[in-house]
């Protein structure tokens, strides 16, 4: 890697790498926290529970395979086949063998996963709205977004152009 990208060869991070690491840190963990606080407080949803009934509603026919939705997600398979078992008792979400590959199994979210996802999406996105955008002006948000893009492409490069999760 070229000292253009950041990277100049030495073990460690210069001082302004760091402040906007630990930024970057203090924000991540931050957020999870009230997100997570908010989606129980009003919806009795877990953030997981919102990040799994989120990806299956934006999915073709609202099902998924297993193992793309974990990498949509950036979880753990094992993490996921647990969480949509707990999901699967709730009523959230139905774990079937795919109709294309019988060595498939597919997520697929169901009436009520879609209805709590309704339910839940106002205050969330209110929640969003007011911690993380309203402080941005339009250039620092078109900022941001270019950064976080470019972050993104660089972590996983197989995907191509950030266009969607």
């Amino acid at each position: 890697m070229s000292s253009k990208s950041g990277y100049s060869g030495s073990p460690w991070l210069s001082a302004e790498q760091l402040r906007a690491w630990l930024a970057y840190v203090r924000v991540m963990h931050r957020l999870t926290y009230e997100m997570n606080r908010q989606l129980q407080a009003d919806s009795g949803l877990s953030l997981a529970d919102y990040d799994v009934l989120a990806a299956l509603s934006d999915a073709p026919r609202s099902r998924v395979p297993m193992t793309e939705l974990a990498a949509w997600i950036g979880w753990e398979l094992s993490r996921l086949s647990h969480h949509t078992r707990r999901m699967e008792t709730r009523g959230l979400a139905s774990r079937e063998t795919s109709p294309t590959d019988r060595r498939v199994t597919d997520v697929v979210l169901t009436q009520q996963g879609r209805d709590a996802l309704t339910a839940a999406a106002p205050g969330h996105v209110e929640l969003v709205k007011r911690l993380f955008f309203a402080p941005l002006n339009p250039e620092l948000l078109q900022s941001l977004r270019q950064a976080l893009e470019s972050v993104h492409d660089n972590i996983t490069p197989e995907a191509g152009p950030s266009t969607s999760l």
